[in-house]
């Protein structure tokens, strides 16, 4: 299986949270392969920029957990090729009313699918929006 990490699965790795047992205990199982896209790094780097704007992390622990970040990602992960048929099946995706699908989580399915990965995400609604899309999604701790 190669599995291709969300940034809601990744960020448990790097900061301590509720998550971070389920996250490393997936990890530990050790998947064939794993991918992180360039657009998941972008939404971890996000995710930890909201971090220290609301006074949570400082700037240098920010720093510090993104360069961890660049590291773990550099050395254990592979980064999938995005292309333009990924935004153009991602507003396909957004556009199923029902699937309740944001348009970031829309390009990770979209990617998934083209690549023909698995999905490893905690956020269960992007699960269930995959899998009625018919991707392979890993749900760790469930």
């Amino acid at each position: 299986m190669t599995a291709y990490l969300d940034a809601s699965f990744i960020l448990p790795l790097l900061v301590d949270e509720k998550s971070s047992e389920v996250v490393d205990a997936f990890l530990n199982g050790s998947p064939d392969d794993m991918s992180v896209s360039d657009f998941a790094s972008a939404e971890v780097s996000s995710a930890v920029s909201r971090l220290v704007r609301m006074g949570i992390v400082d700037a240098a622990a920010g720093d510090a957990i993104l360069t961890d970040f660049d590291i773990w990602r550099a050395t254990m992960t592979t980064t999938p090729p995005m292309a333009a048929t990924d935004a153009r099946l991602a507003e396909v995706f957004v556009r199923r009313f029902e699937m309740m699908l944001r348009a970031p989580d829309a390009l990770h399915v979209a990617m998934c699918r083209r690549l023909d990965l698995t999905l490893v995400t905690l956020d269960r609604r992007l699960a269930n929006a995959a899998r009625a899309l018919g991707l392979r999604v890993e749900v760790p701790g469930t």
